[in-house]
C-alpha cells in the first residue's frame, strides 16, 4: 500500500517557513519607549510588542537616559514634554554621547508646531516627529521605516488615523 503524504504532519514547518518569509527584519529590535503619559505609554507598548518588537517603557528622560546607559536600545522613542529631562534634552545628550550618538529617535509630540529652529532640530538628527494622537498602526510603520532606512516621510494624515 502507498502511504500518501500526511500535510497534517508539515503544517507545522510550513507555518514556520512562512512566519520566516514574512515577518519584517526589524522583528526583535529593542526599543526604548519614553512618556510621561501612562496611556499613550501603554498603547504604543502594546502595539510595539505585538508587532515583535522588545519595548522598555520610562516615564521621563532622565529614567531614559539611564537606560541608555545600562543596555543601548535599537530605536528611541520619545516625547516632548515629560518632567525632570525633557525629549530635546533627552536627544542633546543622546547625540553629545559618542556611544550613543547614532541611535535613531522618533520624537512624538502633541506640540508639534511649538517646535522652533532655537530647538535645533536638524542637530539632533530626529529621524521622525510623530504628532499625537497618534494610530498605532502609525506608529508602527514609522519604527519600521526608521529602523529600515534610518528615516521616515510622513505619509497624508488620513493614514495614520
Amino acid at each position: 500500500m502507498n502511504a500518501s503524504p500526511n500535510y497534517l504532519d508539515t503544517f507545522p514547518q510550513v507555518v514556520t517557513n512562512l512566519q520566516e518569509t514574512t515577518a519584517p527584519s526589524t522583528a526583535g529590535k529593542r526599543i526604548l519607549l519614553v512618556d510621561d503619559e501612562m496611556h499613550i505609554l501603554r498603547a504604543a507598548e502594546f502595539k510595539l510588542k505585538r508587532s515583535g518588537y522588545e519595548i522598555e517603557c520610562v516615564e521621563d528622560g532622565q529614567q531614559a537616559w539611564e537606560a541608555i546607559q545600562e543596555h543601548l536600545p535599537d530605536l528611541l522613542i520619545t516625547d516632548f514634554h515629560m518632567p525632570r529631562l525633557d525629549g530635546l534634552g533627552l536627544c542633546r545628550r543622546v547625540r553629545e554621547d559618542e556611544a550613543t550618538r547614532q541611535l535613531p529617535i522618533i520624537m512624538l509630540t502633541a506640540k508639534g508646531f511649538e517646535m522652533t529652529s532655537d530647538d535645533n532640530l536638524e542637530s539632533l538628527d530626529i529621524a521622525a516627529i510623530l504628532a499625537k494622537p497618534f494610530s498605532p498602526r502609525g506608529l508602527v510603520n514609522c519604527v519600521e521605516a526608521v529602523l529600515t532606512t534610518g528615516s521616515f516621510e510622513q505619509p497624508p494624515i488620513s493614514y495614520l488615523r
